[in-house]
């Protein structure tokens, strides 16, 4: 059936409706909903998925700080959550997203099964509403100066590994980056220059795995492994790395990153 699009309340979305747990799939800075379509028929066939445009992404309206924090798209994804009337989901974040997962988690963790971060974005540690990270800065310059095509063409190949060999992967990730536009894409980016996932890791009270590509280069699996191992011993899970992944993991290798989700959320892998 695949992803069916809605909107609640400003915020945009895209649902696998099913009667089975629920996972809440939260994307990157360079990506939106969408890109979770190659997974959608690879996790089990009784899960409810659901993608949100995060906040500021495509149809969704931005935040109303200018300076949000991952706290901030925490507090957006609770009202989302309790519009939906959803109680308790499983949580899967990649990059920017595991940001917004573990301070989910920090803020509600009885309402999440289970989390899965991918890729892991640390964030840059920097006080918000002081001097932006040279990383953060970029990338907001660089969308105003070139435009969301350009800059997609110029930075999204770094997603993908080999993307000279994966010429349809890169592409998939090139037109969901070129989707990126402000106000929203320069809120992330200062959310990112603030996150301390460490530090919102230290307080996971959930059962938590980690996935990462082998060969990613946007944030490399050392930064994996740091939170895998910033996760309290009683709640920390599986850390599967994919073969032959760059940063777009799950767009890239979706049959292998659905096993590995699947393997951390239910009772085998022991996150259930």
């Amino acid at each position: 059936m695949g992803f069916e699009a809605h909107i609640s309340e400003g915020l945009s979305y895209l649902e696998r409706a099913r009667s089975g747990p629920v996972l809440v799939c939260l994307h990157g800075i360079g990506s939106n909903g969408g890109s979770f379509a190659p997974l959608e028929d690879k996790l089990p066939a009784d899960w409810r998925v659901i993608a949100w445009h995060a906040p500021g992404y495509l149809t969704s309206q931005p935040l109303a700080q200018d300076w949000p924090e991952a706290a901030d798209y925490a507090a957006a994804l609770e009202a989302f959550l309790d519009r939906l009337g959803l109680d308790k989901v499983m949580l899967l974040g990649h990059s920017l997203g595991c940001l917004m997962a573990a301070s989910f988690v920090r803020r509600a963790s009885e309402r999440v099964q289970g989390m899965v971060l991918a890729c892991c974005a640390l964030g840059h540690g920097v006080e918000a509403g002081t001097e932006l990270s040279d990383a953060s800065k970029a990338r907001i310059a660089d969308l105003e100066e070139m435009g969301p095509d350009a800059f997609a063409a110029a930075r999204a190949p770094r997603l993908v590994f080999a993307p000279e060999a994966n010429p349809e992967v890169a592409r998939f990730v090139t037109d969901g980056m070129a989707q990126v536009s402000m106000p929203g894409y320069g809120q992330a980016a200062r959310m990112l220059a603030s996150g301390r996932l460490l530090e919102d890791l230290a307080h996971c009270a959930v059962p938590a795995s980690v996935i990462y590509g082998v060969e990613d280069v946007v944030t490399p699996p050392l930064s994996s492994h740091k939170a895998h191992a910033a996760i309290p011993a009683a709640y920390r899970r599986e850390m599967v790395a994919i073969q032959g992944a760059g940063h777009a993991a799950y767009q890239q290798c979706p049959n292998e990153f659905a096993a590995a989700v699947v393997r951390c959320l239910t009772p085998e892998g022991g996150s259930s």
